[in-house]
């Protein structure tokens, strides 16, 4: 006879989902959110766009700090992966949910319709977008519609209904993620449109690149002085696609009148071009987040003063991407805000339809995405300040070293750039027996402007044997780059960079 427990355990077991049932809300999960991506692509109407930026502001500043550091880009795409899954479950709720009410009325046509209208609104509510909502709520319908026929078929070799269920529900999941994955793809594409500014701008911007391309030292293994491949770095694992005929950027604040100017006002002002290099305050020492662009754009004072400004402390820029970071109110006299970029306009992922661009400061807080610039009376905290970091301050003096290239004859040439913000770089050191003597290395001719990096190059005659090679960069003000070498956090990282060489 059986046990209590046995019989409490069986009734437990009862109530509880089947492993079938499972499989087929997450499966429908799976196929709803390939609809929800098959529309949207990778933009903010895909739903998990917004899970995951909710999964990064909630997440600790410790557990930041530690993804910068020790994970780099890798906890990004955790963040990434995470947001899915959660995603699916979201989806993968509403099915169940659709499922328990067909299995309630003894309907099974319930399931489909009250799991995609479920999984419609579920998605309505968090993404806000109509259509994609529509797309989530049709693949969550489908392959519940399918695992249900599939399920009510007999089947002449004995297969069980769930098994047919399960298998009929995966293989439309399939069928379905693959189709939306392709679709999303060619719905996810770059802003395409011409930079509108005078003709004298874009003439001076192919000059101006054409004088970069003829100052570059041409050196295998680090980039020219535009960079070909410039890094990125936000909070945004699915970036802000705003569009030109709504967008807008405010000035509000303590000001005596707050303005509003739209993309056409502000290309129709007068541009200029600007050489600027961004450094990642949280990249390792010799990494290779800092990189070097030509940007297009007006003066952010010609906005900002307009409407009235007094001598207040500072101003807190805000972002479509909920981003937002304070500066001293000074800090903008010399402040572009750029809505092109090596004579293009600027792409999405560097901010489209505009971006901030403040000198010597670290690449992070020089908002992209730029939606309002807010005059405050007192100090507030910026996103990253909120989570122990200063990337407010200015950047720390740094040569890199990521060329090694033996010559002809046995000779070894080292390479990479230096960069000091807006204090500019005099002059970069080399020693090759490991910190004993110093020579000066060759430097690429400056190009115009104040915040921007120079290239470097050295050869010598290789010893034979195992050296180290250090480099260490003077700025411009004839300071010499930190020796004591320090973690990115909270201020960027610090030291002089050195390698081990066998030649």
């Amino acid at each position: 006879m059986p046990s209590r427990f046995s019989a409490a355990r069986e009734q437990v077991a009862a109530r509880l989902p089947s492993a079938a049932t499972v499989l087929v809300a997450v499966a429908a999960g799976a196929a709803g959110l390939a609809g929800s991506y098959a529309v949207a692509g990778f933009t903010p109407g895909f739903l998990t766009a917004p899970v995951a930026t909710v999964l990064t502001n909630r997440m600790p500043g410790a557990v930041v700090t530690f993804a910068i550091l020790v994970l780099g880009d890798l906890g990004k795409v955790l963040n990434l992966a995470a947001a899915l899954a959660v995603s699916v479950l979201l989806l993968a709720g509403t099915a169940f949910l659709g499922i328990a009410a067909g299995r309630r009325a003894r309907v099974s046509a319930f399931a489909p319709v009250v799991g995609g209208v479920s999984s419609l609104v579920v998605s309505l509510v968090v993404t806000g977008a109509v259509t994609p909502s529509l797309a989530a709520g049709a693949g969550v319908a489908a392959v519940l519609a399918v695992a249900a026929v599939a399920g009510a078929v007999g089947s002449p070799r004995g297969v069980s209904s769930d098994r047919r269920r399960v298998l009929g529900g995966v293989a439309a999941a399939l069928s379905l993620s693959a189709g939306g994955v392709l679709a999303g793809d060619r719905t996810t594409t770059a802003t395409q449109a011409t930079l509108a500014v005078d003709d004298a701008v874009l003439d001076e911007a192919s000059s101006l690149l054409a004088e970069a391309d003829e100052k570059s030292m041409g050196v295998d293994g680090i980039e020219p002085l535009v960079s070909e491949r410039f890094y990125n770095v936000d909070i945004a694992n699915v970036d802000p696609d705003p569009d030109t005929e709504t967008w807008e950027l405010t000035v509000t604040g303590d000001v005596e009148e707050e303005l509003t100017y739209e993309y056409d006002d502000i290309t129709a002002m007068d541009a200029e071009n600007r050489f600027v290099s961004l450094r990642c305050v949280g990249e390792s020492l010799n990494g290779k987040k800092l990189d070097t662009a030509l940007w297009q754009g007006v003066p952010i004072r010609d906005l900002v003063d307009p409407a009235g400004v007094p001598d207040n402390c500072c101003v807190m820029l805000r972002a479509a991407d909920g981003f937002y970071e304070e500066f001293p109110l000074p800090a903008l006299d010399d402040a572009l805000l750029a809505f092109g970029m090596n004579g293009e306009v600027l792409p999405r992922s560097h901010g489209y339809p505009a971006r901030a661009l403040v000198p010597g400061h670290w690449g992070e807080i020089n908002v992209k995405w730029l939606t309002e610039i807010e005059v405050l009376q007192t100090e507030q905290t910026g996103y990253w300040e909120e989570r122990g970091w200063h990337g407010t301050g200015p950047v720390e003096t740094v040569a890199k070293l990521h060329a090694t290239n033996v010559r002809d004859g046995g000779r070894v040439q080292v390479a990479g750039h230096a960069y000091a913000g807006t204090r500019g770089i005099d002059r970069v050191e080399v020693s090759t027996d490991g910190g004993e003597t110093w020579t000066d290395a060759a430097l690429s001719d400056p190009l115009p402007g104040d915040d921007v990096w120079r290239q470097w190059t050295h050869e010598y005659d290789a010893p034979g044997e195992r050296h180290d090679v250090v480099v260490r960069a003077v700025d411009g003000t004839g300071d010499l780059q930190p020796e004591e070498e320090t973690d990115a956090f909270p201020s960027g990282p610090t030291g002089w960079v050195s390698k081990t060489i066998d030649a």
